[in-house]
């Protein structure tokens, strides 16, 4: 997660993409999961800080766990990142920017 910049067109409103490669399936699965990534994040969508950038990477299980499992993994990411996020706007140490294992 990115905290928010002061670029053109930034409108202050988190953004959300998604990768799905090849590796998760073949097209139907990869939209499959992305549709399914899409509704999760658009319940945890008020807990992503405003003006944030989010980049979710689909691993290969995405395409056979059930919607429940994706939506858990992501709301614990989200609040995971988001800490960070509030410690480094606090200025104690740690890079926002930084992947999330």
């Amino acid at each position: 997660m990115l905290p928010a910049s002061n670029e053109t067109g930034s409108f202050g409103v988190p953004q959300i993409g998604f990768v799905v490669s090849k590796s998760v399936g073949n097209a139907v699965h990869r939209n499959k999961v992305k549709r399914r990534l899409r509704a999760a994040a658009a319940v945890e969508l008020d807990a992503i800080p405003v003006g944030s950038t989010v980049v979710v990477r689909a691993l290969p299980g995405a395409a056979a766990a059930p919607y429940d499992a994706l939506r858990g993994d992501l709301h614990k990411t989200v609040g995971r990142v988001s800490a960070r996020v509030a410690a480094s706007s606090t200025g104690r140490p740690g890079d926002a920017s930084a992947p999330v294992p």
